[in-house]
């Protein structure tokens, strides 16, 4: 075997050294931040997206443990204890039959809860897919797809909430809140399907879609692989901020005499029900009112809160 030649030129130092790497420290890997965790550091810098979180667990911890919380059945009445003013016994007075308003309202967070979270899901796992679709593919799948979202939206959205529940004849019970849960997820399905078709019109451009359509990749993973993720953003914040427009539409339902009927608990039904008797018991219209109220801000804050922390723009 044949020794290499001697190194010329340079420095007698300059020969002698072997190999740098035998002298050179390691350069420490950087470490990027994903995506997800500068999502989160901004979320916790929200001042308001603290609060409206703070608030969102409170309402679903007291949802959850209603059973617990409320010092009394919502549905028992009490004839020798009706408009019972705030007291000790009854924190938040009792309404005309002698119920308990504190625990109605209560209780009244789970049914409230309940539709909101229900009717945005049934809605997202509608509306997103027709979205997905219609922008993917184009033309006439397109166009049928979104003049039926476009027929729904000619409709104000209480005006068409109000049409179903007269449709489906408001009942009591878990079947009642299903016919309310079922009748907001219409209305909001061409809400999804608008806001996908948007995203994925741009995103289906991108370079790295017409790499996985030369590569022969199907369709279907497509869409769930690469274009999902990446309308996932607007997503979130829009299903966020819907919880709270669903409550509103579920409590307007309610106090029209259309949504979930007694004796269940709800916000709107005891506003209905109570407004006669504001002038000289304005607590039996107070307190839910104020349920409401507390409930939507919450939604709203931490909606807001995750829109400007998952806005890629803001670093």
């Amino acid at each position: 075997m044949a020794t290499p030649p001697p190194i010329r030129g340079g420095s007698v130092g300059e020969a002698e050294l072997r190999e740098v790497r035998d002298i050179a420290w390691p350069a420490p890997a950087a470490r990027s931040e994903s995506p997800f965790a500068q999502g989160v550091r901004r979320l916790r810098r929200s001042t308001t997206a603290v609060i409206g979180a703070v608030i969102v667990v409170l309402l679903v911890v007291t949802a959850i443990f209603a059973d617990v919380l409320a010092p009394q059945s919502p549905t028992v009445s009490d004839q020798s204890h009706t408009f019972s003013r705030p007291s000790w016994d009854h924190p938040l007075g009792t309404d005309q039959l002698g119920r308990d308003m504190l625990s109605r309202v209560i209780y009244g967070t789970r049914i409230s809860l309940l539709v909101g979270v229900s009717s945005v899901l049934l809605a997202l796992f509608v509306g997103v897919p027709f979205g997905m679709v219609a922008g993917y593919y184009g033309g006439r799948i397109d166009r049928g797809i979104m003049r039926v979202m476009d027929l729904i939206l000619a409709f104000p959205i209480y005006l068409l909430a109000i049409i179903l529940m007269v449709i489906f004849t408001p009942t009591a019970g878990l079947i009642g809140t299903m016919k309310v849960t079922g009748a907001i997820a219409i209305v909001r399905i061409p809400i999804y399907a608008r806001l996908v078709r948007g995203s994925v019109l741009s995103i289906k451009e991108k370079e790295y879609i017409e790499a996985c359509r030369a590569l022969g990749v199907r369709d279907p993973w497509i869409l769930f692989r690469h274009v999902l993720p990446n309308c996932l953003a607007p997503i979130i914040v829009t299903t966020t901020l819907g919880i709270a427009t669903s409550i509103i539409v579920e409590a307007t339902l309610s106090f029209l005499g259309l949504g979930t009927q007694p004796p269940t608990p709800s916000w709107g039904w005891d506003l209905k029900a109570n407004v006669a008797f504001i002038q000289a018991n304005a607590w039996l219209s107070l307190f839910p009112g104020l349920a409401i109220f507390v409930t939507v801000l919450g939604f709203n804050l931490f909606g807001d809160g995750l829109r400007d922390a998952l806005d890629p723009r803001l670093k």
